[in-house]
C-alpha cells in the first residue's frame, strides 16, 4: 500500500472514530461483528441471540439475565440507512414454524437491539446498552489482505496454491484455459469473461463440502450480489512473474485494472464503513465440515483462521484508541454445531479449535485483547440419549436428519427421528491433522463398523418450554458466548 493512501485511510478512520465516540457518550453502544465462512451458522447464531434476549431465554451463565437485572430488550431502527436490515422475523419463522434453517448470509446486514438493565450495584435508574449487530460473510474478511498485494503478487500466490493437493484436480479446466492465455496479448473481453467464469467455477468446487477448502479469495466471486457480471468481478489470475507490470492495452493490464477496481469498489468500502468500526467480534467455525473432508481441509482451515485474526486491529480498548484507532478488544472463536456431538466430545472440540488458533490467539493476547474459544449450538437440533448395541451402551444423539441426508445405505426423509452415535473426537488435537485422508472413521446410526463417517445435518427442533406462553429456542453455550461478549458492559 502506498504511503499517501495509508495516511488518508488512517485519517478517515480517525474521523469516523471521533463521530462514533461522540455519539457513544450519550448512548453507550457496542458494535458486534458476527462472521464465519459459508454455512458456519451466522444467521442462526444472530437470530437465536436476539430471540433469547427479547424473550428472556434460559441463559444461566449470562450473569445479567440469570440475576434478573435485564428489565427488557427491544429492537430499534438501525443507524445506517445504507445497510440492509437483518431480517430477524423471517429467519425466526423459518426456524420455529417451518423447522428449516434460514438462508445463508450473502451480504452485510445490521440490526440494533437496546437492552435495559440494572447495574450490579443496584442503582435505582435503569441503564441502557445499545447493541449494533453486523452480520457479514467471512469470505469478505479474507479479501482484506488483497489491499496490500499487487495484481501480479496475488496472481502468483493464487496459481501456486491452485496447483497443490486437492485443488489441482478441481482447477483442471481453468488451468487448461490459463495455459493458452498470454498476458501481453491485446485485451479481450471474451477471454476475460471466460477466464473469470472458469476461475469462479474452481473456487466453488473447492468450497464444496466434500473438500471444504476455505482460503478462497476474492470473496465476492462466490457471492457477487448486485455486482454480478460487472468488470470489477470479471478478472482472473494470469501466469506472470510477481515483479512485472503488463504493457498498457494488454490482457494483463486489463485484468490488473479490474483487480484494482475490485479493491476500490468492494474491499475498501467494506473496511472503512463497517469492519474498522467493530468493537467485538464473533468468528463462527464449522470445524466438523473440515474434519469430514480430511487433513488437507483441516490444515487449510487453520491457515484461514490465522489469516482471519490477522485482519483485526486487536488490543485493549482505551479512551485514546476509542478516539482515534478503534480496536477489537474481545474475539470469540465459536465451533458451531456442537449438538452434532455428544457432550463428552465438546471439550475436545474446543481444544482442537484452540490448537488451530493458538498462534493467532497468543498474538492477540499480547496486544491486550481477550480471546475465548467455545463449542456452541445457537439452536440445538438434537438431544442426548444412551442406546444399547451388542451389549454395549453408547452415548448418542437423537434428532431428525434433513431430507436427503444419508448414513450408509439409509437415506432420510426429513420427518423420521433417528439415534446416531457420533463417535469420539481425539484427545490429542494433532490427530485431526494426521487422520486418514477419508476423514474420521466412526459409527453412523448406532451400528458399529468402519464405514466412512459423515456428520449428519439435522432439522431445527420442534420445541416448547414448559410453563412459558410461547416457544423458545434451545441452545448449547449461547449464554457463555453472551457473557464473554456483553457481560462486562452490563455490570
Amino acid at each position: 500500500m502506498r504511503l499517501p493512501g495509508y495516511i488518508f485511510d488512517e485519517a478517515r478512520q480517525t474521523a469516523r472514530a471521533l463521530i462514533d465516540f461522540s455519539a457513544g457518550l450519550f448512548n453507550p453502544t457496542l458494535r458486534l461483528g458476527v462472521t464465519g465462512l459459508s454455512r458456519s451458522g451466522k444467521t442462526v447464531f444472530i437470530a437465536a441471540l436476539i430471540h433469547n434476549l427479547l424473550n428472556g431465554g434460559r441463559l444461566p451463565v449470562f450473569d445479567a439475565m440469570a440475576q434478573g437485572r435485564i428489565a427488557r430488550a427491544r429492537l430499534e431502527p438501525q443507524p445506517d440507512d445504507d445497510v440492509p436490515r437483518f431480517d430477524y422475523e423471517t429467519h425466526l419463522r423459518a426456524l420455529m414454524e417451518a423447522r428449516r434453517w434460514p438462508e445463508s448470509t450473502r451480504r452485510i446486514s445490521e440490526l440494533r437491539l437496546v437492552i435495559e438493565y440494572q447495574s450490579e450495584r443496584g442503582a435505582a435508574r435503569d441503564r441502557t446498552l445499545t447493541l449494533d449487530i453486523f452480520d457479514y460473510p467471512g469470505e469478505w474478511l479474507l479479501d482484506l489482505p488483497l489491499l496490500d498485494k499487487s495484481y501480479a503478487e496475488w496472481s502468483a500466490e493464487t496459481i501456486a496454491m491452485s496447483r497443490q493437493g486437492a485443488r489441482a484436480g478441481l482447477a483442471g479446466a481453468w488451468h487448461a484455459h490459463l495455459a493458452n492465455l498470454d498476458a501481453s496479448a491485446p485485451e479481450d473481453e471474451n477471454l476475460a469473461r471466460e477466464a473469470a467464469a472458469l476461475f469462479t467455477a474452481y473456487l466453488r468446487a473447492a468450497r464444496d463440502d466434500r473438500v471444504a477448502l476455505s482460503l478462497l479469495p476474492p470473496g465476492r466471486f462466490l457471492m457477487p450480489g448486485d455486482l454480478d457480471g460487472s468488470p470489477a468481478l470479471t478478472f482472473a489470475p494470469l501466469d506472470i512473474p510477481p515483479d512485472t507490470s503488463p504493457p498498457s492495452g494488454s490482457l494483463g493490464a486489463m485484468m490488473a485494472r479490474r483487480y484494482e477496481s475490485y479493491k476500490d469498489v468492494v474491499v475498501r468500502p467494506f473496511f472503512h464503513e463497517h469492519f474498522a468500526r467493530l468493537d467485538r467480534q464473533v468468528v463462527l467455525v464449522d470445524a466438523l465440515a473440515a474434519f469430514n473432508a480430511g487433513p488437507e481441509a483441516v490444515r487449510e482451515l487453520q491457515a484461514t483462521l490465522g489469516q482471519v485474526l490477522s485482519c483485526f486491529r486487536v488490543g485493549r480498548q482505551t479512551l485514546w484508541s476509542s478516539l482515534v484507532r478503534p480496536r477489537v478488544d474481545r474475539i470469540l472463536f465459536a465451533a458451531t454445531k456442537a449438538d452434532h456431538l455428544h457432550h463428552t466430545s465438546h471439550d475436545r472440540l474446543e481444544n482442537i479449535l484452540a490448537y488451530m488458533t493458538s498462534r493467532a490467539i497468543e498474538r492477540a493476547k499480547f496486544s491486550g485483547a481477550q480471546v475465548d474459544v467455545a463449542a456452541v449450538a445457537a439452536v440445538r437440533a438434537t438431544r442426548e440419549a444412551t442406546i444399547e448395541h451388542a451389549g454395549e451402551r453408547l452415548p448418542s444423539i437423537i434428532g431428525v436428519p434433513l431430507a436427503g441426508e444419508s448414513a450408509g445405505s439409509q437415506i432420510f426423509d426429513g420427518e423420521t427421528e433417528t439415534a446416531v452415535f457420533p463417535g469420539d473426537l481425539p484427545d490429542d488435537p494433532q490427530a485431526v491433522f494426521d487422520a486418514a485422508a477419508g476423514g474420521f472413521r466412526g459409527l453412523a446410526t448406532g451400528a458399529p463398523g468402519d464405514a466412512d463417517y459423515r456428520f449428519l445435518r439435522f432439522r431445527p427442533p420442534a420445541y416448547r418450554t414448559p410453563g412459558r406462553s410461547g416457544p423458545t429456542l434451545p441452545h448449547i453455550r449461547l449464554d457463555r458466548a453472551l457473557q464473554f461478549l456483553l457481560g462486562d458492559h452490563l455490570r
